[in-house]
């Protein structure tokens, strides 16, 4: 009986040795992947996560940034509800998403599809169209106020050569009016090049022998655009909506350097609203609500698109 126990046990001890090597492997495996993500985390846990999180509770606050940090409660949420400026950065967020994703969808297409064509100079006007994406905000934006320049601006010096009278020039930057038809199109103009890159990759990726096929079929070139062209890039538009949403949302930059929200609040966008209430008001519980606010507006508006993606 205990020859038979022994000779069993002699039997497994392989198999257990076995076991346990192909688990010291996996673990081995997994800490080198751990190992190569390891930098990525900690920069991401420091640098992002950590004033998120800081962020999320500090919209429960009161903190002016140097006297001790105080509980606050929902006394913040309740603030957004009587802030005539958070209404109209909400507003005009809004206002500005509505116009310019669609119209910076459009525009990136269009170009992709027209600079997809075997015509003369192609690279060049590729390029081109890229550059604002890569060029310096800074000096685009400067360019962009010397170009809308209400009083000799080379685009109402060409308007007014068009006939249209002086006193109804529009007065861009400076006119409450069209200060956001101003920044939308400098916004597209901003962005599509980059679009149009993703949208020309959507567009290699089309099988041409759908083309050939409604070529013989005699299809327009509308009808081939309309159904084999959108259709195919339906993923690439819905990636590319998803970002323009994002993007849309916390616009600031373009904000900051040709408006500052004004005139008055006419251009004020939430993201440049939380930069006021934190960094000029000091109002840093406050401003982490508003930002709280804007996080689970752009975290429902993605879940939708996603959801609506998924149902189609």
């Amino acid at each position: 009986m205990v020859t038979q126990t022994l000779q069993e046990q002699a039997e497994r001890m392989p198999r257990r040795l076995a076991s346990m090597s192909k688990r010291q492997r996996k673990l081995r495996a997994n800490l080198v992947a751990y190992s190569f993500i390891a930098p990525n985390f900690i920069g991401f846990a420091t640098f992002t996560l950590g004033p998120i999180l800081f962020a999320f509770a500090l919209a429960f606050m009161h903190w002016d940034g140097s006297n001790p940090i105080t509980f606050a409660g929902l006394d913040n949420f309740w603030h957004l509800f009587g802030d005539r400026a958070f209404k109209d950065a909400l507003f005009n967020t809004i206002i500005y998403t509505v116009f310019s994703v669609p119209l910076t969808l459009a525009c990136a297409l269009a170009l992709a599809v027209l600079l997809n064509q075997k015509i003369f100079g192609r690279a060049f006007f590729r390029t081109a169209m890229f550059f604002p994406y890569v060029a310096s905000l800074v000096a685009v934006a400067v360019v962009w106020n010397m170009l809308f320049n209400p009083d000799m601006g080379p685009v109402n010096m060409i308007l007014y050569s068009m006939g249209i009278d002086p006193s109804h020039l529009p007065g861009w930057a400076a006119d409450r009016h069209w200060a956001m038809v101003t920044v939308i199109l400098f916004g597209i103009w901003k962005s599509m090049g980059y679009y149009m890159v993703i949208y020309l990759a959507g567009l290699q990726g089309i099988n041409a022998e759908l083309y050939e096929a409604a070529n013989l079929d005699g299809a327009t070139s509308w009808q081939k655009f309309w159904f084999i062209t959108v259709p195919q890039l339906a993923p690439t538009t819905f990636f590319v909506s998803v970002m323009l949403t994002i993007q849309s949302f916390k616009v600031f930059d373009q904000i900051f350097m040709i408006t500052q929200g004004g005139p008055g609040t006419s251009t004020l966008v939430l993201v440049y609203h939380i930069y006021n209430e934190a960094f000029i008001s000091w109002d840093l519980g406050y401003s982490s609500m508003v930002s709280l606010v804007l996080f689970f507006m752009v975290l429902v508006i993605t879940v939708v698109q996603f959801r609506a993606a998924r149902d189609d």
